[in-house]
């Protein structure tokens, strides 16, 4: 029967400066004082020390972990990113600013292109008046000599800011713009047609102004040929009786 390996003995110095019982200095020779002499009060330290160490080793470990890089971290490490950043954000402002801007301009302008057509109508639709005596001057032969000049340099101008005229003989009568007056049929005309022109129509761009008073003729069916009696030859002898 094979007698038990016997273990080594180990011996092991507390090199401790601070004597953990009383919180004194060691001198020297307490430092080189094996642990066995000392009994057990180095054990709940040594424990405690084990312990702590494992424990601190454990917190170590976990602490001593690289945390993952972040968007504040690489700000941080590269300046440049939130110089980029500030960068796409003022873009995007002076982009929008400029939209803004754009639609504005259109917006006002449109505001007063209305104003604008608004006030030239106005002004032309007083005149209208004067347009219906010079008309009928000149139907009557009136319209002679400088008055006639000075006519026509009136109804060019007016004619210029974008009035136009319309109601005339022989154009397909259009409720919209036209005003019935007078009404007749004739089989001359294939639909309602304008044939008499009473008061001249105006418009300004695609506001109608004054419609046209005008005479109104519809179509009529022209009637049906009578057929003429066919007379019989007579007999001569019947006519010398």
């Amino acid at each position: 029967m094979t007698q038990p390996e016997e273990q080594p003995h180990v011996v092991v110095r507390d090199r401790r400066r601070i004597d953990p019982d009383t919180g004194q200095v060691r001198t020297q020779s307490d430092e080189d004082t094996p642990v066995e002499a000392q009994g057990d009060a180095l054990a709940p330290e040594s424990g405690t020390g084990a312990t702590g160490t494992a424990a601190g080793s454990e917190g170590g470990g976990k602490h001593a972990a690289p945390d993952l890089p972040d968007e504040s971290q690489a700000v941080a490490d590269d300046p440049s990113v939130e110089l980029k950043a500030q960068l796409d954000e003022r873009t995007a402002d002076l982009q929008r600013l400029t939209a803004e801007y754009a639609n504005y301009r259109k917006r006002v302008e449109r505001d007063r292109e209305v104003v604008i057509t608004n006030a030239k109508a106005q002004v032309t639709g007083e005149l209208l008046g004067v347009l219906d005596d010079i008309e009928r001057a000149g139907a009557h032969g009136d319209l002679t000599g400088a008055f006639k000049a000075v006519a026509d340099k009136l109804v060019s101008a007016l004619h210029g800011t974008g009035l136009e005229p319309f109601g005339h003989e022989g154009e397909e009568f259009d409720p919209s713009v036209h005003e019935a007056v007078q009404h007749g049929t004739s089989p001359d005309v294939s639909g309602p047609t304008v044939t008499a022109v009473l008061r001249r129509g105006y418009r300004f761009g695609e506001r109608v102004l004054r419609p046209a008073l005008v005479a109104v003729t519809d179509h009529e069916p022209a009637p049906a040929p009578v057929d003429e009696p066919v007379s019989e030859p007579v007999d001569e002898q019947q006519q010398q009786d």
